[in-house]
């Protein structure tokens, strides 16, 4: 029991630390830890994966709320845009939930390797849209919002791999993009927390202390080490280069994907 929570609070300090100096979220680290952990526990396979995303999701209601503090602090979240964007980002992470638990877990777990791929590649060859164009109007702000909300409730994310793309690429400043990515992270782990939460209402064989597919001594575990270290990532992005750290973290990714593919495999 003592290994598990370290475990726990490792990986929520990791995914505290990733949110505030990346903006990439912490679910990339949180939801494959949680399978492992699932895994030894002897969890369904049935419902692993959206256990996993779930619980992801709710923990990074507090991550984000740690970050986007912080970055507030700095100046560096755009209230104008939170605001235009959110109501498509709710929509789309509600109605992602609705599509993914219904998804087999075999395809969303086919899915997040290769959404990790990709912000893995991102991250390694500082891949950035050139930032040719403003700020779309109400019709783009709300198909992008859509589409963040989507995908995120689909892996488990606060969305940033897609948001600071999209807002960098649209001539906002990269800290700002950062800042306001983890402020789009609060809505779409609102949203996400409860469609997962009411979608697993009932399911049959969860385990104990579950919240629909949402595991609350997880949640729990991760919380109280990623709300404490968000900070100290945000203090990083605003006074370090993180060139080398961001090729550190897609090393890592690569190496995750692959111990994920080989599981899948045997």
């Amino acid at each position: 029991m003592t290994a598990l929570i370290l475990v726990y609070l490792l990986a929520g300090a990791a995914a505290g630390f990733l949110a505030g100096l990346l903006g990439v979220g912490g679910g990339v680290v949180i939801v494959p830890i949680l399978m492992f952990i699932f895994t030894t526990l002897h969890f369904p396979a049935l419902h692993m994966m959206h256990l996993a995303i779930g619980t992801s999701l709710a923990s990074i209601m507090f991550t984000s709320l740690s970050s986007l503090r912080a970055h507030h602090a700095h100046n560096a979240v755009r209230w104008d845009i939170v605001r235009r964007i959110t109501p498509a980002i709710l929509a789309g992470t509600l109605s992602g939930t609705f599509i993914a638990s219904r998804l087999p877990a075999g395809f969303l777990k086919g899915l997040f390797i290769l959404f990790v791929l990709y912000v893995a590649t991102q991250l390694l060859f500082n891949l950035r849209a050139k930032p040719e164009r403003d700020l779309p109007g109400w019709l783009g702000m709300s198909c992008m919002g859509g589409i963040i909300g989507t995908v995120s409730s689909f892996v488990g994310i606060g969305g940033g791999a897609l948001s600071v793309p999209f807002m960098s690429a649209c001539n906002i400043r990269v800290h700002q993009a950062i800042g306001t990515s983890a402020a789009l992270g609060f809505p779409i782990a609102v949203a996400g927390t409860a469609g997962y939460a009411l979608n697993g209402m009932g399911a049959a064989g969860l385990p104990e202390w579950c919240l629909g597919y949402i595991h609350l001594p997880s949640l729990a575990g991760m919380v109280i080490a990623s709300a404490a270290i968000a900070p100290y990532g945000v203090r990083a992005a605003h006074r370090m280069p993180v060139a080398t750290l961001k090729k550190i973290f897609a090393i890592f990714l690569y190496l995750m994907c692959a111990k994920l593919i080989l599981g899948m495999l045997v």
